[in-house]
């Protein structure tokens, strides 16, 4: 188990955020389960492998000012610099939002959106890693089974972590997942998938931000050419795992559904919705978040 606490280090954060939003969405989001925050109100906590290290931390994340966040390492002190890194990350702190209220002026339903959820910036898989073997795991399930196999997945072969004296299970390190030869619940082709992932992360090309820096287009080909990750797929881990922040996602059907909706557009096709999206540049990727959210109230959402 990690039990090293490192002195709390701070993150910057550009543009409105709001620690207890991003919260509130975990606490119902599907892949990650209920965030125990131990009663202490606008504390969120996290466990997951650190990018490239092969080992695991925890982060016990608060937000005492608007500008800025907490966030303690609970691991080795050589990878508090990295967690920190990968907090700013999964929390998209990595961004600057101070132009993000423009979409809302330009967008009335964008502004309406923020202002349903002030605060709200996606909160993203821990690793493009971790996006993708969330991406195979759901195929042909239910996400609520697939979340029942990630749990047994991490605690047989994750690392139980003590974050701020909570324990919470870290996702297996690509290294361990990509030895993987059997496991109850997944089909041989299913873990084959996922053991390629794996082998793919661990050999660097599933690095967030070598894939933020290509153009999209390369990024997305690049992400499909792994077994069993479709268009779909590949959009998830660009935006959801990489956090690429502008992308549109055009294969996501769900988010179809609610743009028609809110835009009173009931026969808009993919072409319509994307002319729709380029006024959300560029935060197409967090408008698009904020629809998918407001929808689902944070249950489910994948």
């Amino acid at each position: 188990m990690t039990t090293a606490v490192v002195p709390s280090g701070r993150i910057a954060v550009r543009g409105p955020f709001d620690l207890t939003a991003s919260a509130c969405f975990l606490a119902c989001f599907t892949p990650a389960g209920r965030p125990d925050a131990a009663g202490e109100s606008g504390v969120l906590r996290l466990a997951f492998p650190v990018d490239g290290a092969g080992a695991p931390v925890g982060a016990v994340i608060r937000q005492r000012a608007p500008g800025e966040v907490e966030v303690e390492v609970c691991g080795p002190a050589g990878l508090a610099e990295r967690g920190r890194a990968q907090v700013r990350r999964i929390l998209s702190l990595d961004v600057d939002a101070t132009g993000f209220a423009l979409a809302g002026e330009r967008d009335p339903v964008v502004g309406a959106l923020q202002r349903e959820r002030p605060g709200l910036r996606p909160v993203l898989f821990p690793s493009p890693y971790e996006a993708a073997c969330w991406a195979v795991l759901t195929q042909r399930l239910r996400t609520s089974q697939a979340a029942k196999i990630r749990q047994r997945l991490s605690e047989e072969y994750g690392h139980r972590v003590l974050v701020g004296g909570v324990e919470l299970w870290a996702f297996p390190e690509p290294g361990v997942l990509s030895r993987l030869r059997g496991f109850p619940g997944v089909p041989e082709t299913k873990l084959a998938r996922l053991c390629q992932v794996a082998r793919a992360a661990e050999e660097g090309e599933l690095e967030a931000d070598d894939l933020r820096s290509l153009p999209v287009a390369a990024a997305l080909d690049r992400l499909r050419s792994l077994p069993g990750i479709g268009p779909f797929s590949a959009e998830l881990i660009l935006v959801r795992g990489a956090g690429h922040p502008d992308v549109f996602p055009v294969h996501e059907g769900r988010l179809a559904g609610v743009m028609r909706e809110r835009y009173g557009r009931p026969d808009a096709g993919p072409v319509e919705l994307a002319g729709i999206a380029e006024a959300w540049r560029p935060f197409r990727s967090w408008v698009s978040f904020l629809l998918r959210s407001a929808q689902e109230k944070g249950g489910g959402m994948a």
